[in-house]
This record gives structure tokens, sequence and C-alpha cells, in this order.
């Protein structure tokens, strides 16, 4: 029997999700994708998650598409392939949709190749964390394609409009560095010490007050679609039902014994 092509592991509040192609640079198949639909509307609904880690197995995080499969879809059956790109990639979509409307914390993890859907996963996270070995590119113009998995989206809102474009037009690849100054991660560390500095940043996402992290994600992510007025409506509600939380009363309640607070995630 071959192996899953995703893994998915609960422990202390963090889930984990691993893709788990790693003779292929954990590119995407169709096994994965269904995976991945599956696992993050599960995790996204499991209140006992309360960050989610997503990594690859072996030694890169995720080369994008299985080019493979597109030439022997191609070859098949040309027009099946076409006719289903549009559905595949709406598939792919509702993965992105997951990891961005979860109410919890998502974390990328990301060693070697981090390529198509690859960026556009870790784009889709809320926070990246990426060893000195990573190496980044778009990619999809390499293959005569656009872009899917919010790459489009995405990309000029972390690193503007212009860059973007170079980014995208060009399909250079770039380092973890580099990738630092643009804002598409937000630490970089030697490759030895990733697993050891995931842990401690998804541990402390984990043992933080979930629903107002949620809350906050949310409206961080929903900023730049809404006018202020909008905004600031959504806001005060926002810290209405963090209010009422056993996770504000604990903060509370700690600031006044002067001690490090004890958040349950409700």
């Amino acid at each position: 029997m071959s192996e899953p092509h995703v893994l998915a592991e609960v422990s202390e509040g963090v889930g984990t999700i691993t893709l788990n192609r790693p003779a292929a640079l954990n590119a995407l198949s169709p096994e994965m994708l269904t995976a991945l639909v599956e696992i993050t509307g599960r995790f996204e609904r499991d209140a006992a998650v309360r960050c989610v880690v997503l990594r690859g197995a072996g030694d890169h995080f995720m080369a994008g598409g299985d080019v493979k499969r597109f030439h022997e879809a191609l070859t098949r059956d040309a027009a099946a392939y076409v006719a289903s790109t549009e559905l595949r990639v709406l598939t792919v979509h509702q993965v992105v949709a997951h990891l961005r409307r979860m109410p919890k914390p998502v974390l990328a993890s990301v060693q070697g190749a981090a390529a198509g859907f690859g960026l556009s996963l870790v784009m889709a996270c809320d926070l990246a964390i990426a060893a000195e070995d990573a190496v980044f590119t778009v990619a999809y113009r390499h293959v005569g394609l656009s872009g899917d998995g919010g790459a489009t989206y995405f990309l000029p809102r972390l690193v503007g409009e212009r860059r973007a474009l170079e980014l995208a037009l060009l399909a250079e690849r770039f380092d973890a560095r580099r990738a630092l100054e643009l804002g598409l991660v937000n630490r970089v560390v030697p490759r030895p010490r990733l697993a050891e500095e995931t842990a401690r940043l998804a541990r402390q996402l984990a043992d933080g007050p979930t629903v107002a992290l949620g809350i906050t994600k949310q409206l961080i992510r929903g900023a730049f679609d809404r006018t202020w007025d909008e905004h600031s409506h959504r806001e005060a509600e926002g810290m209405a039902r963090a209010a009422a939380t056993e996770d504000h009363r604990e903060g509370v309640q700690a600031f006044v014994e002067k001690r490090r607070p004890v958040f349950r995630g409700r």
C-alpha cells in the first residue's frame, strides 16, 4: 500500500499537516488535493486545534503542480484536461479558503523548494518561517500558466503591485533572505533549527487566546476590502465577542495578579 499523500496529526492543540510526496518534491496530486480539502476543513471545525502547521516531508515544502501528470493528461486526452482545469482550480481554492477563514493561526514551515502552488500555500498561511535553504518562485510562466491558489491575489497585497508583476512575469528564483525582505516570510532560520523554531512558534500561538487571535486574523485579512466606516464596525463587533470569552477574563485577572495568563481557547 502506498503512503498517504498528506499526513495529519493533532498534539497538544497543534494540528500538523504534512505534504507527503517527498520523492516528487511534494508536488500536488489529485490524492493530495482531496486530502487537503478534507483535513483543512476538519481542522477548521475542530476546537481542539488551536494552531495549524503546514509543512513538507523530506527536503522540500512543495514544488507546485505535478507537471509529469499534466503531460500524461494532455497526451491522453487534451480536451478533457482543458475542460477539467477550472473545476480543479476551484477545488484548490477550497483549500486556500479553509486556511484563510479558519478561526485560528496557520503557520507555514518551509524548506527547499516552494514553487507555484507551493508559494501560494505559503502566502495563504498567516505566518511563515523558512529555512535558509528555502528557494521560492512563482513558476507558472515556465509551463505557460497564469497562476492559481491565490498567487495573483496575495502577491500584490504582500509585496506591492510592481514587485508582484516582476515576480509573476519573470518567475525568477529567489532565496529565503529575499523572501524575508519582500515580506513573504516572517523569519529565516538555519535549516537544522527549522523544526525547533516551528514548534516554538506553534506552541506560542496554540497557547494564546484563540478566539481573540481568530478575530484579529479575520479583521486584518479583510481590512483591504473594506472602507474605514465598515471596518470600524467590524472591529467593535470583534472586541465585543472577545470581551465575552473566558480568555479575556483570564487575561485581565492574570494582569492584576502579576502572573502569566493561562488561556484555554474559549
